[in-house]
């Protein structure tokens, strides 16, 4: 009812507007409304896209909303304000509302997808069907179906169904989203708040666009409107071809402004081909940790212009160390593949086939190296550790040496015992930093520990004061610090000399 009454004000105001303005304006140009293709398309690939439908019993809690629990999307996640309790059933009587029953209930919530073998495969995205006990697909015609899951990656945030086709199906291919020119006219088909078999079109606005919802983030950005309930449904190029999978959108208001991010078919093709031969995604593995080269990192290691990944750390039973790949080197060039950034790399690698040997060109001390490393599989459920560390101030004050606005003291058992710092750690330790500093500004704190000064490693704070001097007749604008944790993580920072 609300929905229809405020159509309902908008209609004479539009109206009105068509009145004012009809007799002045002259039919805007063919080109003016967009490619006449667009039509073509959408006729052509239209009954390949289905909705999905899927239902979950959760436990009902009290407080007398009479609402049961409705399926999470991860805290912070862009997905929490694209998929949220909109789909969701009201339950209890006629306003949703019922007493305070704690019996399971069931939810309801609805995505798109689209069919990608006659066999009955469907894409979408794992958000759409993510705990759900039940999955159905809905054609085009209204048809529905049961579906089974196949695999999911949550990484990519894309599921493959199957289900047993009544009838011949309509397919559609993938594109090369690679191909794609900002620019370049595209076509979304969903489900838009249950409006099933909706066409919109717009452009592609932009390309490798990160966002920080996952490591391996590259969206095409379009402007083509993009609602909730489009989440798992193609984006087509004119050619029909599909070269995204619709994912999410950035909206104050939870409808389209214009700014909606789809997954590009080149990383989609390649997830879907894993998840129907293995159930599972098998991305290969270096076994790195690494950062960005910023311009006083790359002014430190005489890397012009500032480009690569940084490795802070190598894991000891990770390809990368019987290959010879150390901390402090740059990787440029992944099996052929520029690596202007960190995520490059990760990208790169995770797409690249476990046990294939790649060349790997890193920038050590300022020269080039080649080398070959045979990727490893990367195991989904390995945990990533965040040191949590607790630094308790000292009781009494070490015997320290100031440099770059750091205290610095030599590495103790004493100091070892106060900071909780593991026996493998070597080099000296951060007893204070002063307010103001660059290192301050850097993040660097108490309990940190400085394990090399330019590539070299440190013993004292009289080494490095030593080595900071040099540094500064040198000319040098800035000098490169190997920074330890108490676990024995290891991360570069690079502090001005000036």
């Amino acid at each position: 009812m609300t929905a229809t009454l405020a159509l309902s004000r908008l209609r004479p105001i539009v109206t009105a507007a068509v009145f004012a303005v009809g007799w002045a304006l002259a039919p805007a140009p063919a080109s003016a409304r967009g490619p006449e293709g667009i039509a073509d398309v959408a006729e052509k690939v239209i009954d390949a896209v289905v909705n999905i439908s899927t239902s979950q019993t959760v436990e009902a809690k009290g407080g007398g909303e009479g609402r049961g629990a409705n399926p999470q999307v991860p805290p912070g996640s862009p997905f929490e304000e694209f998929f949220d309790d909109f789909f969701k059933n009201r339950r209890g009587g006629p306003g949703g509302r019922g007493g305070a029953d704690n019996s399971p209930r069931r939810t309801n919530s609805l995505g798109s997808g689209f069919i990608v073998d006659d066999s009955g495969v469907v894409v979408t995205n794992n958000h759409v069907i993510a705990d759900a006990d039940e999955i159905n697909v809905i054609m085009n015609d209204g048809t529905k179906i049961k579906a089974e899951l196949v695999g999911v990656d949550k990484k990519t945030d894309l599921a493959v169904l199957k289900f047993k086709p009544p009838r011949p199906l309509t397919v559609v291919k993938f594109g090369d989203s690679d191909k794609l020119r900002l620019g370049d006219w595209v076509v979304a088909i969903g489900n838009p708040f249950s409006l099933g078999g909706t066409v919109t079109a717009g452009i592609v606005s932009a390309k490798n666009r990160d966002i920080s919802s996952g490591p391996y983030d590259s969206y095409i950005q379009t402007d083509a409107a993009i609602n909730r309930g489009n989440s798992g449904g193609p984006l087509f190029n004119l050619d029909g071809e599909v070269i995204g999978v619709n994912t999410l959108i950035i909206s104050p208001s939870g409808g389209s402004i214009g700014i909606g991010f789809a997954v590009p078919s080149k990383t989609v093709a390649g997830v879907v081909d894993q998840l129907r031969q293995f159930g599972e995604l098998r991305r290969g593995w270096l076994g790195v940790r690494i950062q960005g080269v910023t311009d006083e990192i790359a002014e430190s290691l005489n890397i012009k212009p500032a480009r690569g990944a940084l490795v802070a750390g190598v894991d000891d039973k990770g390809p990368a160390k019987p290959a010879g790949i150390e901390p402090g080197d740059v990787v440029v060039k992944f099996d052929g593949h520029d690596i202007k950034e960190p995520k490059d790399l990760s990208r790169i690698v995770a797409d690249t086939a476990v046990g294939k040997e790649v060349d790997v060109i890193v920038i050590r001390k300022g020269q080039e190296q080649t080398l070959k490393v045979k990727l490893g599989r990367l195991e989904d459920n390995e945990k990533v550790q965040q040191a949590a560390i607790k630094k308790d101030e000292p009781a009494e004050k070490p015997q320290t040496q100031k440099a770059l606005g750091l205290d610095l003291a030599a590495l103790s058992k004493d100091l070892r015992t106060r900071y909780k710092i593991k026996d493998s750690v070597k080099g000296v330790i951060v007893t204070g930093v002063d307010q103001g500093s660059d290192a301050a500004e850097k993040r660097l704190s108490a309990g940190d520990v400085i394990v090399e000064v330019a590539q070299e490693a440190v013993t004292s704070g009289a080494d490095i004061k030593k080595r900071v001097d040099q540094l500064k007749k040198d000319g040098k604008k800035s000098v490169l610090l190997l920074v330890s944790n108490a676990d024995g993580e290891l991360r570069f920072v690079a502090l001005s000399l000036q």
